[in-house]
């Protein structure tokens, strides 16, 4: 009897060693997954930001591009800036510590500003025509344009008294902003605009404060919305493009000296201008498959120094 407990204590004991094997060895397995994840995810980490620093010397390289353009207007007795300037010409993607940086840079005087449709807290109907007649080049509704202008329009002076009603109903509730866009993207929470529609049209809205658009690079649909003649007539943007590529202005007046523009000339004097005060630097950069993008606007000062104005990662 004595004998058959042994050998079953025994038994017991062997269960109990096996288990403690096994438990130990899931344990190993399970710390050494875990040190894994844990040096994958800290390498990844550290991937990710070496692209941001890259990211961030694109944005630097592009600064120094836009200085060097305005140590060159300093010494020039008609300043320009124009898809020939050195910050326009497309930069290639360039080797730089282990990883690549690319970069490219795009004035905000080539798009219509979107807050100058309301001034003062009152609508102004030129600006908003503009837009309107940008929106049905791109064939988008131009009922959309309403909406931004209750959207940036103080409240109590809005045409729609009641816009607060409609976001308010929204599921998450918002109110409108009731002022003046900070950045673009403010665009997508307006009634009407989805994704494709803000996709159609961002690219020629700013929300920087230019004065007037810059003939020497703002897009034939943009020069088009200026005036309804230029609808009505695209040969005559499409002289300017052909003009501003073989000599870019270098004063509004040069657009009154081309031979067809006629009496829409002295009009399209007033809205353009040649240079820009506001830039936009995208800024990418890539190290072992990691990705980083800054989007930085700057306001080139006089003396070449970029003020930031809006700053955006992805």
């Amino acid at each position: 009897m004595v004998t058959r407990l042994r050998k079953s204590e025994r038994g017991v004991a062997l269960l109990a060693v096996l288990l403690g094997i096994a438990l130990m060895t899931l344990i190993v397995v399970d710390f050494a997954m875990t040190s894994g994840l844990g040096c994958v995810s800290a390498a990844n980490q550290a991937n990710e930001l070496r692209a941001s620093y890259l990211a961030r010397s694109a944005v630097s390289i592009g600064l120094g591009l836009l200085a060097a353009d305005a140590r060159a207007d300093a010494t020039s007795q008609t300043p320009t800036d124009s898809l020939s300037e050195v910050w326009a010409v497309p930069f290639p993607p360039m080797p730089l510590e282990g990883g690549n940086v690319s970069l490219s840079i795009v004035d905000e005087a080539r798009k219509l500003p979107i807050n100058a449709m309301v001034q003062n807290g009152i609508p102004n109907q030129p600006a908003i025509l503009k837009i309107q007649r940008l929106f049905t080049i791109l064939n988008v509704k131009v009922d959309l344009v309403q909406g931004i202008v209750d959207w940036i329009t103080p409240n109590g002076n809005a045409q729609n008294s009641n816009i607060g009603d409609y976001y308010l109903a929204l599921k998450p509730p918002y109110q409108p902003r009731y002022g003046a866009m900070p950045t673009i993207g403010d665009l997508q929470m307006v009634q009407g605009f989805n994704e494709a529609v803000f996709n159609r049209v961002s690219p020629f809205l700013t929300v920087m404060p230019e004065p007037a658009v810059n003939a020497n690079t703002a897009s034939p649909q943009v020069i088009a919305a200026l005036e309804p003649q230029l609808i009505e007539d695209q040969k005559i943007v499409q002289e300017i493009i052909e003009a501003r590529a073989i000599r870019p202005f270098s004063q509004p007046t040069d657009i009154m000296n081309l031979p067809d523009l006629g009496d829409v000339a002295q009009l399209l004097s007033k809205d353009v201008d040649m240079r820009s005060q506001f830039f936009t630097i995208n800024g990418m950069g890539t190290y072992a498959g990691a990705r980083k993008i800054i989007t930085a606007t700057f306001h080139r000062e006089t003396n070449g120094i970029g003020t930031l104005a809006a700053w955006h990662e992805d």
